[in-house]
């Protein structure tokens, strides 16, 4: 789904999420996560904990378990895998910690590399910290967030992961035409304002379809809606 600086995948019921949200920065440059602490929105996040490295970000996040980790991709430390790797040491100890990825690099194997590990969502730096602050609550939530184009990168990756899936009729037959039209739209991300835009209809109606559409497919979530629809092709 579009939204500003970023494209976001929101579960149809989104945890509720307490304000400010307590955040652990990761990121080898100091002054990035000095840049960072200063401007992200105080009545929504609260940065308790930062880190340099890999092995600081696993042992910080650990301690602190936060709701979520605000991470590079790029970092010193460990066996040399970054972000990813923090992602991948940290998931049994802190559990509830999500992961959002904030990146200078916007290449195809750092966005699906963490994403792989865990990651619930991936933005580049040029994101507004209004933006960057709206995401971190979006994954506090349960969402999943990424900058647009970094979207069809996923979406390839997990497709393509999944083998050469073909599109089965009595699938698709559970579903009209106005719904699977509306499941491509939420399945490549755009918001319910940007679906009722496409297609003509009120956003309420737009909520209806992603509610009938979900339970057609037995689904539990946008985010499953789109992994399947990734997984068949169909974006």
């Amino acid at each position: 789904m579009r939204h500003n600086g970023g494209v976001s995948h929101t579960d149809l019921n989104p945890a509720p999420v307490r304000l400010p949200v307590p955040v652990v920065l990761v990121d080898d440059h100091a002054m990035v996560r000095a840049g960072l602490s200063a401007t992200l929105d105080p009545a929504q996040v609260t940065v308790v904990g930062e880190a340099a490295t890999v092995d600081a970000a696993v042992e910080v996040i650990c301690r602190l378990r936060p709701p979520v980790a605000l991470l590079d991709v790029h970092l010193p430390g460990g066996t040399g895998g970054g972000g990813a790797e923090v992602v991948r040491l940290v998931q049994s100890a802190a559990a509830e910690t999500r992961f959002l990825a904030l990146s200078v690099s916007d290449a195809a194997e750092d966005v699906v590399a963490v994403i792989r590990a865990g990651a619930r969502g991936y933005v580049t730096k040029n994101i507004s910290a209004a933006e960057l602050s709206a995401a971190v609550v979006q994954i506090a939530g349960g969402d999943a967030v990424f900058s647009p184009r970094l979207a069809g990168f996923v979406l390839d990756a997990f497709g393509a992961a999944a083998g050469e899936v073909s599109v089965a009729d009595e699938e698709l037959d559970r579903l009209s035409r106005r719904e699977q039209e509306g499941m491509r739209l939420i399945a490549r991300g755009y918001t319910y304002r940007e679906v009722a835009g496409e297609l003509f209809i009120s956003i309420k109606t737009v909520e209806t379809h992603v509610s009938k559409v979900l339970r057609k497919l037995q689904l539990s979530s946008r985010h499953e809606l789109t992994s399947w629809a990734a997984a068949r092709h169909m974006i």
